[in-house]
């Protein structure tokens, strides 16, 4: 009996263990990074066509070896002309909740944005945008689901026992902020071949990041570098390459990818819709096959993180699926920026 609560209890605090690993390593992502820009860069606020966006993005992941990870992103942007015809504000907020592990670890965020684009060449629609996202975060643990070593005695495991951590809320919250730049362009004979390059800076103000009050525990903070690039390959069809690289403290994270797309219908300036696949690569993790139909003004993605790591073991190779939704349209038609950003497309 002593021997097999050992085991239990050894195999308890491996999880916990990697469990601590990960929420020290790195905040939570989405495979579909495009789909939930404000996390990436606050500054890509308002890269679409129209003048509103609301995006939704779900994500379950490790169901295959442990309580499945679910985390839910909701955005939306409003953006519209300053000044000049061809200055834009965009206006947003970013909604992110997450929920890890046995003992539900679960974060909420509450984080409005503002983005500013400059545009320094009308002809290519050539912008410079700044971008700014900050607002509330909580944490919270359910203290009723922890396990540890202090509640296991000869025989074995005993809930009576007290759990021995010094944390006496099960929850917290802090103030959190983001800054980001990028430039965006046209180039090329077609208006609708485009890139962009950008960087941004979550954490910049290293929040408070722990349930104990000693010692302090601060956030690290997150530089994440993101370039994309599309192009047309004939009237009816062109392909897009983008990806991000990701430093947060000892932790980094590269994923890449292309998508090829397909507008089927008469008129490739009015398609009937346009269906979009391909697959990215987040190195040394997974490999993730994405599918999109774009049916204005709604679009839908599915993808799903085949594990290529050292815990594909463990995993069988499964690893998380996403699914997006997107509404992209305009409030006012007529006092819409039609021009407006010139909207890369994810």
């Amino acid at each position: 009996m002593f021997i097999k609560a050992l085991k239990r209890m050894g195999s308890c605090l491996l999880v916990a263990q990697l469990f601590t690993m990960n929420a020290e390593a790195q905040d939570p992502h989405f495979s579909q990074f495009f789909e939930a820009p404000l996390l990436r860069n606050p500054s890509l606020a308002g890269m679409f066509p129209g003048d509103i966006r609301v995006q939704a993005v779900y994500r379950n992941q490790w169901g295959s070896v442990s309580v499945p990870y679910k985390t839910v992103s909701f955005n939306t942007e409003y953006k519209q002309p300053v000044g000049s015809e061809d200055d834009f504000l965009t206006l947003g907020l970013q909604i992110l909740y997450d929920r890890a592990g046995e003992a539900s670890l679960t974060t909420t965020n509450i984080l409005p944005a503002i983005a500013y684009h400059k545009c320094i060449n009308p002809e290519r629609g050539s912008f410079i945008s700044a971008g700014f996202m900050g607002g509330y975060v909580q944490r919270r643990i359910d203290r009723s689901k922890i396990t540890t070593n202090s509640q296991y005695d000869l025989n074995g495991y005993n809930p009576a026992l007290p759990d021995g951590e010094t944390f006496l809320n099960s929850n917290y919250s802090y103030w959190d902020g983001a800054v980001g730049v990028n430039y965006n362009s046209a180039f090329g004979e077609g208006a609708e071949n485009n890139y962009f390059m950008g960087i941004a800076y979550h954490h910049f103000n290293r929040p408070k990041n722990s349930f104990y009050k000693k010692p302090d525990v601060e956030l690290n903070g997150k530089i994440v570098f993101s370039a994309g690039v599309s192009a047309t390959i004939n009237d009816f069809s062109y392909f897009t390459v983008q990806g991000d690289y990701t430093i947060q403290g000892p932790a980094k994270e590269a994923v890449l990818g292309t998508l090829y797309s397909y507008k089927a219908g008469n008129y490739s300036d009015d398609p009937d819709y346009t269906l979009s696949f391909g697959g990215f690569v987040r190195l040394k993790d997974a490999f993730i096959p994405v599918v999109k139909l774009d049916y204005k003004p709604f679009c839908i993605g599915l993808s799903y993180d085949a594990n290529i790591s050292e815990l594909k073991t463990a995993t069988q190779s499964k690893g998380g699926f996403e699914l997006s939704i997107t509404y992209a349209g305009f409030l006012d038609r007529n006092s819409s920026p039609l021009k407006g950003v010139r909207s890369f497309r994810f």
